[in-house]
């Protein structure tokens, strides 16, 4: 019996923002990502596309891009996005709402947790920025958030949307997420390491186990 594809796509529509995401949790080739057609992405900004993944970010908000493309590439996600916001009001909106479709369609993608490791956890550095992120597939919302930024922006992101995000993200996926910057003093390092290290997190949690095909990791016998 073939594996089943980790592949999900979401379309979510408000008066706020609109968003268009196609995400494989395995990498490769994006079935159902519309062509970039001249966009920012398609002229290399958060793109990156190889044999092993497919990457195409545009959410109007540059550093959100990068903390995105940062978590797909570590992750080993392929991933299509685009938010279309109202930014003429402010980066709250289009910075949550991607997080929530976001944690939508990794939830969808995953579709269960039976047979795979369920606990991650990671410590990723940045220079001289340290973080660590511990994920437990546990279908029960949760997140304790820890960076101290203390730059009001980091280009264009309001940085108090950075802890926001991964709320929303926790919150859509139905995990338990913890997530600290330990140490660093350049908050886009403290930042991109929180990323990464919730990325390696998140991978080594979704990883098959081999042997426990359709064992469901708990002593419930469920996770819920």
């Amino acid at each position: 019996m073939a594996e089943r594809t980790r592949f999900a796509t979401v379309s979510r529509d408000t008066n706020e923002t609109k968003i268009e995401l196609c995400l494989n949790l395995d990498g490769g080739v994006l079935d159902g990502a519309k062509s970039n057609g001249g966009s920012k992405a398609a002229q290399g900004h958060a793109t990156q596309a190889s044999k092993a993944q497919h990457i195409d970010i545009d959410t109007g908000i540059g550093f959100l891009d990068h903390m995105i493309h940062a978590l797909a590439k570590h992750a080993g996600w392929s991933l299509y996005l685009r938010c279309h916001g109202d930014l003429h009001i402010d980066d709250h909106h289009s910075s949550e709402d991607t997080f929530i479709a976001l944690g939508t369609a990794f939830k969808q993608a995953l579709g269960g947790t039976a047979g795979l490791a369920r606990f991650g956890h990671a410590y990723c550095p940045l220079d001289e920025a340290l973080s660590r992120a511990v994920v437990d597939l546990s279908n029960r919302p949760f997140s304790v958030i820890s960076l101290d930024l203390r730059r009001e922006k980091i280009g264009d992101l309001s940085t108090e949307m950075l802890p926001h995000c991964l709320q929303s993200f926790a919150q859509a996926a139905a995990l338990t997420l913890h997530v600290d910057c330990l140490r660093g003093e350049n908050d886009h390092h403290r930042a991109e390491s929180a990323f990464k290290a919730l990325a390696v997190a998140i991978r080594t949690a979704t990883a098959p186990i081999k042997g426990r095909e359709g064992e469901v990791p708990s002593t419930k016998g469920v996770l819920y």
